[in-house]
């Protein structure tokens, strides 16, 4: 007895191909190590932000993530993207599921810079304060000065993660293959 189904043509190879090419490939967001140098610390930017993301209790410094949930804050925007990625890809248009990629990445990094500027982290300590006050910030200046006045802590004048706005520039993402060294 017959199915009643023929076989035209067989793309299972070349759909194979093209999900192998696009699983292949990493949208990764946060600072590139070549670019994380600073001029006014003894780290960079990318330890600067390992360090705000899982906290140091060596150092009195509490969590503050920001990567992931950035990222997650933006993930409705970047699923359809990376969906149309991958179409792209079957339909064996390389160069538009790469500029998908790209522009997932790009969404992603903005999620996390958005995500540093409207979440609302633990306060900064009394000493990080005034050790921005020193270098001329005067929003620690103003902070230093309600909190004198029995006001509680509030991060409306001296914002955690934001005091020279280095650290959150320097937020970007890259597309690279896999396991790939840089």
């Amino acid at each position: 007895m017959k199915s009643g189904v023929s076989i035209r043509v067989d793309r299972a190879k070349s759909v194979l191909d093209a999900l192998k090419t696009i699983g292949n490939r990493d949208v990764l967001v946060g600072i590139p190590a070549e670019t994380s140098a600073r001029n006014d610390a003894s780290i960079g930017n990318a330890a600067i932000g390992y360090i705000n993301e899982n906290g140091s209790p060596a150092r009195n410094i509490p969590a503050r993530p920001h990567l992931q949930p950035g990222v997650k804050s933006v993930q409705d925007k970047t699923l359809p993207m990376l969906k149309q990625a991958a179409l792209l890809t079957l339909d064996k248009n390389m160069s538009g599921a790469e500029r998908m990629l790209n522009q997932a990445g790009a969404t992603a990094a903005d999620g996390v810079k958005r995500f540093i500027t409207a979440s609302d982290f633990v306060p900064l300590a009394e000493s990080t304060l005034a050790a921005r006050a020193r270098r001329g910030g005067k929003g620690a200046l103003a902070e230093l000065e309600s909190r004198a006045a029995g006001n509680a802590p509030d991060n409306s004048n001296a914002r955690p993660l934001i005091d020279t706005g280095q650290y959150r520039r320097a937020i970007t993402y890259i597309v690279r293959d896999k396991n790939a060294k840089s």
